[in-house]
């Protein structure tokens, strides 16, 4: 149900659909539910944010990822050129054929 919070275009819209969705959430039977909605409540001011910028954290997250996957498939790193070098290639998106000039 929350999902449809997203879609909402401004700020009001976006606070009155949250007021509507946590009184149904706090009224579920389900413990869960609840703290994830206190939770998103706690923070309300900062997602609400979402709807002046349209900005998430979803691309760092990604790359944090990738980062993440980097370190997984070579067992971990001992030497940090080593490592930044890794993920500038990997993440950098370099061109592997440059065009001779």
């Amino acid at each position: 149900m929350f999902r449809d919070f997203w879609t909402c275009d401004t700020v009001a819209e976006g606070q009155a659909y949250f007021h509507r969705w946590y009184n149904w959430a706090i009224r579920c039977r389900l413990e869960p539910v609840k703290k994830v909605a206190r939770s998103l409540k706690s923070h309300l001011d900062n997602i609400l944010t979402y709807f002046d910028h349209h900005l998430t954290n979803a691309a760092l997250e990604g790359l944090n990822s990738k980062i993440q996957g980097l370190i997984k498939k070579a067992c971990g790193y001992r030497n940090r050129e080593r490592f930044k070098t890794d993920i500038m290639f990997h993440c950098g998106g370099l061109d592997l054929n440059p065009a001779n000039e």
